[in-house]
């Protein structure tokens, strides 16, 4: 069974992290259970190519779409994959590929075709059903933390939620680090208001000025969330939003930051 859709260092990492299986019946125990590694196939397949769950080619994948559906499912309720990419950015830590002194943050629309939680009228697509994930980067474009809303909440509103969804980030000795020291970000985000909450916090708000002309050089730092998106839109599933739980769609997000990292540990771009 070709294994390039879930390499080894990847499934070496995701492994120790799955919950265990449910102790079978001694007396008609059924039929076995699909492996763990051929669901986490289906669910990188879904996820790069953008099919359906029932579109998954199980000669491929080694389990039908149901099964990585609902693997998908256990393992978002179980936490599996914010833990994933916490333990890859100790990962990058602990090797100096991680450089979160400066950190960029920024919002990106997606249409939802089906109605559910963090949906909402797209102020840019006629008001159709849409849903936003907000992303905070390191200077390199290191995905730190994701979240998700409605098409129609505004980038600022994530600014705080972010900032709070940075993992306690190990990997070195001493404490864990959690918040960078200056934040980049583009118009959108220059409220009063917040720029006072981020200094609170001690860190540096660097944010574009509204009604002034452009080419501040914020932009010289900023570009590299804007990439990361690319990045992010480089797997099919997430260029739309297709599931009604907005909590797959996000596990799914989750990965796909993992995957990124991922590739940053294999070589530094």
């Amino acid at each position: 069974m070709p294994d390039d859709l879930v390499p080894d260092d990847l499934w070496e990492r995701v492994a120790p992290l799955l919950p265990p299986c449910p102790a079978r019946r001694y007396r008609y125990p059924g039929r076995l259970p699909a492996d763990d590694r051929a669901a986490l196939r289906g669910i990188v397949y879904v996820l790069s190519k953008g099919v359906s769950w029932r579109d998954v080619p199980a000669e491929r994948t080694g389990c039908s779409g149901m099964t990585a559906w609902r693997r998908l499912r256990d393992w978002t309720e179980a936490g599996v994959w914010p833990h994933l990419h916490e333990v890859l950015l100790a990962e990058l830590r602990a090797t100096g590929l991680l450089e979160m002194d400066d950190a960029a943050i920024d919002g990106s629309h997606i249409r939802a075709l089906k109605r559910g939680a963090h949906t909402g009228p797209s102020p840019v697509d006629r008001g159709r059903p849409g849903s936003k994930h907000h992303l905070i980067t390191d200077r390199h474009g290191t995905p730190l933390a994701v979240t998700l809303t409605g098409g129609n909440r505004h980038d600022v509103t994530q600014l705080l939620p972010l900032l709070d969804a940075i993992p306690h980030i190990r990997g070195l000795r001493g404490r864990p680090r959690t918040r960078p020291r200056r934040l980049f970000a583009d118009r959108g985000y220059d409220f009063d208001k917040y720029r006072r909450l981020v200094w609170k916090r001690g860190i540096k708000p660097l944010f574009a000025r509204r009604g002034v002309p452009h080419g501040s050089g914020l932009g010289k730092t900023r570009w590299v969330v804007e990439r990361t998106f690319a990045w992010l839109h480089q797997f099919k599933r997430l260029r739309i939003r297709y599931e009604i739980r907005a909590d797959l769609h996000l596990g799914l997000l989750q990965l796909a930051c993992s995957i990124i990292c991922l590739r940053r540990l294999r070589t530094s771009f």
